[in-house]
């Protein structure tokens, strides 16, 4: 996919590295990356990805913009309040980068429509808030046979990996899934939520840029994806640690016992 000359100029950093190069900005071009929250985590991550020139962005949010959004959810302004979120986003990536084509989906991804959205897209990104929507995102992946990065907030932590569960690793076993990592969603009630536990705005921003590079990774072609590989963030003592995870043979989706 040839780049215009503006475009040229606007991604010239990208051109000049060796890993990027034309071949990888052309592959970020024609990328269709849905994003699964206009959030915490879904504000900067869709800043970065249209600034990197993504083709398509898929933004998926049925909330408003309210005023204790803003202490972290960086996309949207003072004069968004009340606006749906996938307007706001949509209209700050239009100032951003012109040559992104952003899609809205202003409603909740469910596991009745995960599987035919997520199929429209090259790769999902899920920064949601809730466990049912990651369950739901990360299943569909594996049916739709898509790769998945996904990240989650605590108070002062996060959470970021890669999954390809419908691939196979170097070793010939299949990679793991979501739900060899998590196998099931904690009671209800045991995690407190943002509004009640609270979260260290900045925080968002290191995790949802984070995201962005492992996206931007997967779709040029460069580096060591966060496969099998869960990163961790203390922000409380700066600390990055990342924990090595493997495929389950009893998780449901792809274990031994899976049909």
């Amino acid at each position: 996919m040839a780049l215009a000359p503006d475009e040229i100029e606007r991604y010239a950093r990208h051109l000049v590295l060796a890993e990027v190069g034309g071949p990888g900005q052309a592959r970020l071009k024609a990328a269709r990356v849905l994003v699964i929250g206009a959030g915490g985590l879904g504000a900067p991550l869709i800043q970065y990805l249209a600034a990197a020139g993504i083709g398509t962005i898929g933004i998926v949010d049925d909330d408003t913009v309210s005023l204790s959004n803003l202490q972290r959810q960086v996309i949207h302004g003072t004069p968004d309040l009340g606006r749906p979120k996938v307007e706001s986003a949509a209209e700050a990536v239009a100032r951003l980068n012109p040559h992104v084509e952003v899609v809205p989906h202003p409603f909740r991804i469910t596991p009745d429509n995960a599987v035919d959205l997520i199929a429209g897209y090259d790769l999902v990104a899920d920064g949601s808030d809730n466990f049912a929507t990651r369950y739901a995102v990360s299943d569909a992946c594996f049916h739709a046979r898509r790769p998945l990065v996904t990240a989650a907030l605590g108070r002062f932590d996060g959470t970021l990996t890669t999954i390809r569960a419908h691939e196979t690793g170097p070793d010939g076993k299949p990679n793991p899934t979501y739900r060899c990592l998590f196998p099931n969603p904690p009671p209800p009630g045991s995690v407190p939520a943002c509004a009640e536990a609270g979260v260290l705005g900045a925080l968002a921003g290191v995790m949802g840029s984070l995201m962005a590079m492992e996206v931007i990774r997967a779709v040029a072609a460069f580096g060591e994806p966060l496969v099998g590989r869960l990163l961790m963030v203390d922000a409380r003592s700066m600390r990055f640690e990342t924990l090595s995870y493997g495929w389950d043979p009893d998780n449901p989706l792809s274990g031994a016992s899976a049909e």
